[in-house]
């Protein structure tokens, strides 16, 4: 008998210690994964909400250090160096501080990113950058505490913190065009039909040298041949940016052609959108 009890006491001293009770976090973790340009930009960050509260002045005072978010501090972390309010930040993961005041807020980007809400033992040597990110008043209430990389381009965009009505951003540029030129410059050396057609492309789209652009689509299609109606496409386009609007008519007919044996469809009605415009159709 005792050692049946005994049993029965293990066993739910057991259950005890495996019973795992889940129920919501108040400030629920969230994570950002974005690429702006050839950058890949990331945010690790918790998410308090208002809750009939006053935030700014209040809940979060005016010029006071805040750790930009609830729970671990906020990070951000790039795999390229950026420019910031003008100024260099290497590549790395950094934690989100800032000072928020009525007009900007104070952002600083700081070491040591492992850190539950401010270091206990601050030290201005660790903020790698401080930048000023203006604040504007939004017509709507945003109840949870949100950040958001918006505005894309090649070679920026813009962090967006969002609580109550306030929004306070901040540009960032990527060495996006630095990149792909160093890029371009090395697989230059044994380029292939895709290399070729990726550098025409990049001048084509970003309006640089159309003549260098030209030379790389035509051995593009030289390697991969006419049946790449989507290489021989954008030969067409180069051509009639050149001002070469009779070779433009030919290639883009080729492309048609091709696009019309392979069923692409999309291609096929852009193809003939072009010819319609050079008043070919």
């Amino acid at each position: 008998m005792k050692k049946i009890t005994l049993f029965l006491f293990v066993g739910l001293i057991s259950s005890f210690v495996n019973a795992q009770i889940q129920v919501p976090q108040p400030s629920p973790s969230a994570k950002i994964e974005q690429e702006v340009g050839l950058t890949n930009v990331t945010v690790e960050y918790s998410r308090p909400g208002m809750r009939g509260r006053t935030i700014f002045g209040d809940l979060v005072p005016y010029g006071e250090k805040w750790r930009t978010g609830a729970n671990n501090n906020t990070k951000i972390s790039f795999d390229t160096k950026v420019v910031i309010d003008g100024k260099e930040l290497k590549a790395g993961t950094y934690a989100i501080y800032s000072i928020p005041k009525e007009n900007e807020w104070e952002v600083l980007f700081y070491e040591d990113s492992n850190n539950w809400g401010l270091p206990q033992d601050w030290q201005d040597s660790k903020v790698a950058l401080r930048a000023t990110a203006p604040v504007q008043e939004m017509p709507m209430t945003m109840q949870t505490f949100t950040i958001l990389i918006d505005e894309l381009q090649n070679d920026s965009a813009v962090l967006n913190f969002i609580w109550e009505n306030t929004i306070a951003t901040l540009p960032f540029e990527v060495p996006t065009d630095e990149r792909a030129m160093a890029s371009i410059e090395r697989v230059m050396n044994g380029p292939s039909a895709g290399d070729y057609f990726a550098a025409a492309t990049y001048f084509h789209d970003e309006k640089k040298d159309l003549n260098k652009a030209y030379e790389w689509i035509k051995k593009a299609v030289e390697i991969g041949g006419e049946d790449a109606y989507w290489v021989v496409r954008r030969k067409a386009l180069i051509e009639a940016d050149l001002g070469k609007k009779k070779e433009a008519i030919a290639t883009a007919k080729k492309s048609l052609a091709a696009a019309e044996k392979a069923g692409n469809k999309d291609y096929v009605k852009l193809n003939q959108d072009s010819l319609k415009e050079w008043g070919a159709m």
